[in-house]
């Protein structure tokens, strides 16, 4: 049997653990070639105070038409933050070339947080974003983003679980077969991720609440998502070994006192990524 490979759509940073920086090691932990497709080029990311910024799109079309020639085949695509419509739009056309049977596609719609979209998103672009849910397998939004793409007022005091419900309903119609909303603040003490699949009654991972938010957290939490799925986990399990693996990242930065915006410190913790 062949090796895995998943195409990688996201950015290329130096230093501070997020995107592809992050993603492609954990899916190779997990016996997975990685194949990435770069949107943008930067030297740290972006809540660095300097950074060299390389936006990629004007070359993102001659770069996939490489794997296009080549007669490449995937068995999982995973995006993650989009910058413009135009990228959008490019990340549509290489799912529905690439996409076969058997094959799935993950999108993390890094779109905001906390009630605020980043200052990239325009309304085109958030209509882009809705258009881009109709071709993903798996969706791991936060909590604003969910609010967003089922255009819910976002509110501070939370959610019902019957709510929550119900904004995944909408969006699974659109065609995600599964939901992981992530990051969901439960209480002082605790994080919840709500987990939904279409024909099953949702499910909740709690994790502990430890330290302040760190840059590239999503990025783990989707690409072990993608690997474990990938690899024949069902999806809660999937979302399970996730959100265990980054609170154990979490707690190791916290112990060293890593600043958050270095990331997370997942090399530590790699070979419990590792299966037989």
């Amino acid at each position: 049997m062949s090796q895995k490979k998943i195409a990688l759509i996201n950015d290329v940073t130096g230093f501070g653990r997020c995107s592809i920086a992050v993603m492609a090691p954990i899916v190779s932990a997990m016996k997975i070639q990685a194949v990435t497709i770069p949107t943008a080029v930067l030297s740290a990311h972006t809540q660095f105070p300097e950074y060299y910024f390389d936006d990629y799109t004007s070359k993102m079309r001659d770069y996939i038409q490489t794997y296009k020639d080549l007669n490449l085949s995937f068995d999982a695509i995973a995006s993650g933050f989009l910058g413009s419509e135009e990228q959008v739009d490019i990340v549509i056309d290489f799912f529905k070339t690439f996409k076969k049977n058997g094959s799935f596609t993950l999108v993390d719609p890094v779109m905001g947080d906390y009630g605020k979209l980043y200052e990239t998103y325009t309304p085109n672009l958030c209509e882009k974003m809705k258009a881009l849910v109709h071709y993903a397998d798996i969706l791991t939004p936060n909590l604003t983003e969910l609010c967003t793409l089922t255009d819910v007022e976002y509110r501070t005091e939370g959610f019902t679980d019957a709510e929550l419900g119900e904004m995944c309903r909408k969006l699974t119609e659109q065609g995600p077969e599964h939901i992981v909303v992530t990051g969901i603040p439960y209480n002082s003490k605790q994080i919840m991720n709500y987990v939904y699949s279409k024909g099953e009654e949702p499910r909740i991972v709690m994790v502990d609440r430890i330290g302040g938010d760190r840059s590239g957290t999503g990025d783990v939490i989707s690409s072990i998502i993608a690997g474990m799925y990938m690899n024949g986990h069902d999806f809660y399990e999937s979302v399970k070994k996730a959100a265990e693996f980054v609170t154990k990242c979490i707690r190791y930065c916290e112990d060293n006192n890593v600043p958050t915006h270095w990331g997370l410190c997942f090399e530590i913790y790699l070979r419990d990524l590792m299966e037989d």
